[in-house]
């Protein structure tokens, strides 16, 4: 009987769910869809918690702002500044000459040390002058040998011009005799001319200095024999004070050049640069402008001369030859380190009158850029404070402070130099300069 009824129940509950008017919302859950409803929850659980993580954490920015950047601020200037044009340079010796003897014999000793500076007119080396010496007592003997003759001769020709006029000669003899005694006179000269040249031999067996300078390594040692026709000389002395630096420009820079060489009344200015430091090593002027332009590289050869006492330059030297051509009144400058190079192209930060940093597109001329001074064709005005050191750290937007002052108030001013609050330089972004 029990069994009965339970199974009456069953076929009941079975024809309840097949019914259509039953609620299906009354149906038990797939498991599928239930775990796919708890990844759901959780997710949207995940989701408030992070909302209000960031919530709590804009909250608290904004009751605790970040700390101010420390950097370095420099003012956009006017200044004048040169106008150049630069190229590359070899420094090269006013003159350089290579010691010859002028005759052969044996080199006795050489008086001079290798690197010395040596004057116009210092002894260098000697030769064996022996040979010389006995050549030019055999020229004074021949001459007093000859004097000796020519004298006799004038006695006798004195002589038959007294016997002509008795008839005791005749013309004939004392014609020759005429001209034996001009026979005789020169062969007095000819001695005169040769004992001149055994001493000027003998004078080469001293070899002097040409030129004023510094000589280099001694190319022949004491003992060996030397000859004028000797390629390689004895020693070269070059003149490095004054020194010269030839350098080269483009073909387009010879009518700057010509024009401002014709309008300046006094020679250009030429500077001698350290091709890695940028240090000015020496300023001198120019002496040369090429009477032709090189056709098969372009460009045009210009030669400056330096005084050299410090020996700044050496020759063989190469160095940024820098010709100054004038000079741009009132240009807009600011110091180098502030230029950056974005993905936009050059940018600069500038410091506005709250104390915080924006950035500002600009435009340099680099041709009259000079080391740590840049020349702003557009973008920066005149007494704009600017960003020099720091700006690694910043971000537009972002209060600064002055390295070194602990007041963020100051948006990076010191003493009263920088933009004041309502100043039009203190607003946004331009292009205008």
């Amino acid at each position: 009987m029990s069994d009965h009824k339970i199974n009456t129940m069953d076929t009941q509950d079975n024809k309840l769910n097949q019914d259509p008017a039953y609620p299906a919302s009354s149906q038990p859950w797939p498991p599928g869809l239930r775990w796919i409803t708890a990844l759901v929850l959780i997710g949207l659980v995940a989701l408030l918690v992070w909302l209000t993580w960031h919530w709590l954490a804009a909250r608290n920015q904004a009751k605790h702002p970040p700390p101010p950047v420390p950097v370095r601020t420099a003012l956009v200037t006017r200044r004048t500044v040169p106008i150049t044009r630069t190229g590359v340079g070899n420094v090269t010796p006013v003159m350089s000459v290579t010691v010859h003897t002028r005759v052969d014999g044996q080199l006795d000793n050489a008086e001079f040390k290798e690197g010395q500076d040596v004057k116009t007119g210092q002894v260098l080396a000697r030769i064996d002058p022996r040979i010389y010496k006995a050549q030019l007592d055999q020229s004074l003997a021949q001459k007093a040998k000859d004097e000796a003759t020519l004298a006799n001769a004038r006695v006798d020709l004195t002589r038959y011009e007294a016997l002509i006029k008795e008839d005791a000669t005749t013309r004939q003899t004392l014609d020759t005799q005429r001209a034996l005694v001009g026979q005789l006179q020169a062969a007095v000269k000819n001695d005169d001319a040769q004992i001149e040249l055994a001493r000027v031999n003998l004078s080469y067996t001293t070899i002097t200095a040409p030129i004023t300078g510094r000589v280099g390594a001694r190319l022949v040692d004491p003992g060996n024999i030397v000859h004028a026709a000797d390629a390689g000389g004895l020693v070269v002395i070059n003149q490095i004070d004054p020194i010269a630096v030839q350098f080269t420009l483009p073909e387009r820079a010879f009518q700057t050049v010509n024009a401002a060489q014709h309008a300046s009344a006094t020679p250009l200015t030429v500077q001698a640069l350290d091709r890695d430091s940028g240090e000015t090593l020496a300023s001198g002027h120019l002496v040369l402008l090429n009477n032709q332009i090189d056709a098969s590289t372009g460009t045009i050869t210009l030669k400056g001369q330096f005084p050299n006492l410090q020996h700044k330059l050496w020759p063989g030297q190469q160095v940024d030859a820098r010709l100054v051509l004038g000079q741009r009144e009132q240009a807009l400058t600011a110091p180098s380190a502030a230029v950056q190079r974005g993905q936009d192209g050059l940018y600069a930060y500038v410091i506005d009158a709250d104390g915080k940093a924006r950035m500002q597109s600009i435009q340099i001329d680099e041709i009259n850029s000079q080391g740590d001074t840049t020349v702003i064709t557009q973008g920066l005005l005149a007494d704009e404070r600017i960003v020099v050191d720091g700006q690694y750290r910043l971000t537009p937007g972002a209060q600064v402070v002055e390295m070194g002052s602990g007041n963020s108030q100051n948006g990076g001013k010191s003493g009263d130099n920088g933009p004041r609050a309502g100043d039009p330089r203190a607003a946004g972004p331009r292009t205008a300069q």
